[in-house]
């Protein structure tokens, strides 16, 4: 089955990045809302996985970071 705290911290992050970027119609205050999820799920995420997702959630991480610059 799998991480399912990795599972839903790849889904916070694609859908803050499709919000960023303009794929969804949001407010700047809802996107800042999705970026921050996104964030709190990688947290979560982090602590719960193994070194192969850790690798992964780091990149999520600076795709997230990215955005916020």
């Amino acid at each position: 089955m799998g991480n399912r705290l990795f599972q839903e911290a790849r889904k916070a992050v694609a859908q803050a990045k499709q919000a960023a970027n303009g794929e969804i119609n949001m407010s700047v205050d809802r996107v800042d809302r999705a970026i921050a999820i996104a964030k709190n799920a990688l947290s979560s995420a982090y602590a719960h996985s193994n070194t192969a997702e850790k690798a992964q959630l780091r990149q999520f991480q600076a795709e997230l970071d990215e955005l916020t610059q």
